[in-house]
């Protein structure tokens, strides 16, 4: 039975560490599944992400981020994850809607109705399943990110270029996302060794695909 699942995050939360080692642990069970991440899946995203990323480009606007996003989202939907899901596959997306609203509603401080409205069009109103969100101190992960940036000389750091408070806000914003939609979210402690951090997401998503019936 296909299942959509998305993983969901500050930056340095650990969350793209951990859909890839979910994803080998289901793979080594023989569990048929796509691994994708936004912005990006297909060829126009991975464009509009080296766009939206690199911080070459800080002269990107909030209006113009919005709809980047969303049009990356669009291409992805139609192309690759609603496709898969008519397949019967279970799908992992590193980010999806949920960041966006985060991002550019809660950290940029777009008007929420307008990010919204604008993800209730119908290409754009795809819904997962189950959403991880890692959570962890804004400052925390932060430096974790940073730190990560400059041992890979990352070109993709634009995010994390922006201070503290505007981080803070976006893990204030998931919380909000994640607290008035309980029976979708799984708020996932992202403190502590990979290790620890991925038995925990083992531990739910285990749970939450055997009691609807899918392997794992």
């Amino acid at each position: 039975m296909a299942r959509f699942i998305t993983f969901e995050g500050i930056e340095g939360s650990g969350k793209t560490t951990q859909i890839q080692m979910l994803s080998n642990w289901l793979e080594e069970r023989g569990v048929e599944h796509l691994l994708t991440r936004e912005p990006g899946g297909t060829p126009i995203g991975d464009m509009i992400r080296r766009l939206v990323l690199d911080p070459i480009h800080s002269g990107i606007t909030p209006s113009c981020e919005l709809l980047l996003y969303a049009a990356a989202r669009a291409q992805h939907i139609e192309q690759v994850i609603r496709p898969a899901l008519e397949d019967g596959k279970l799908v992992l997306c590193d980010r999806f809607k949920d960041a966006t609203i985060a991002y550019q509603g809660f950290g940029r401080g777009l008007p929420l109705d307008l990010v919204l409205g604008l993800h209730e069009f119908d290409v754009l109103s795809l819904k997962p399943d189950l959403t991880l969100l890692f959570d962890i101190d804004a400052r925390l992960a932060l430096g974790r990110a940073r730190q990560r940036d400059t041992a890979k000389s990352s070109d993709e750091n634009r995010f994390e270029l922006e201070g503290l408070e505007f981080h803070q806000r976006v893990r204030t914003g998931y919380l909000e996302i994640a607290g008035s939609e309980p029976d979708r979210f799984l708020v996932i402690d992202a403190r502590g060794s990979v290790a620890e951090v991925h038995q925990r997401v083992v531990t739910e998503v285990q749970r939450y695909l055997e009691t609807r019936g899918a392997p794992a």
